[in-house]
């Protein structure tokens, strides 16, 4: 059985934009206090998983939080954007690469606060443990997205 060119082109094209789309979905707007040595930290391990980070410094984190509608409870030292979703704080990096595959109905994840034992705030020698990276919505509900006991 032979396929028709026309059908392996269309075919062909579905599989390039496929994989420049997953290409696009992997780079990450990250918004940071210029002094804040952590949220480096957080890109580097971002980076070590395969995603595209770029930094935007702000003196002025709270007006970045307002903008995308980060309530204080939900709120960490950093904020990014990755294909849509908001990332708050020292998300690890499975937990976003499930966010963009499962695509949920969320506005972001996030890790309130700066848990001791997230990427960026431990040497990446050691697991993620004892918090919860949280789901949530843009009126501000949340839940359990993974618990790190």
């Amino acid at each position: 059985m032979t396929i028709a060119k026309p059908a392996l082109i269309v075919a062909c094209l579905l599989t390039l934009f496929s994989f420049a789309s997953s290409a696009l979905a992997t780079e990450v707007v990250m918004y940071k206090d210029p002094n804040c040595g952590c949220c480096g930290d957080w890109a580097k391990h971002l980076r070590s998983e395969g995603f595209t980070v770029i930094e935007h410094n702000s003196n002025d984190m709270n007006a970045i939080k307002e903008q995308y509608g980060v309530s204080q409870p939900l709120a960490s030292c950093h904020t990014a954007i990755v294909d849509g979703y908001i990332i708050e704080g020292h998300v690890p990096a499975d937990d976003v690469k499930r966010l963009l595959k499962e695509r949920p109905q969320v506005a972001g994840l996030t890790a309130p606060g700066m848990p001791m034992r997230s990427p960026g705030m431990q040497p990446e020698i050691f697991k993620p443990e004892g918090y919860d990276v949280l789901s949530f919505n843009k009126d501000g509900s949340s839940k359990v997205y993974t618990s790190y006991k």
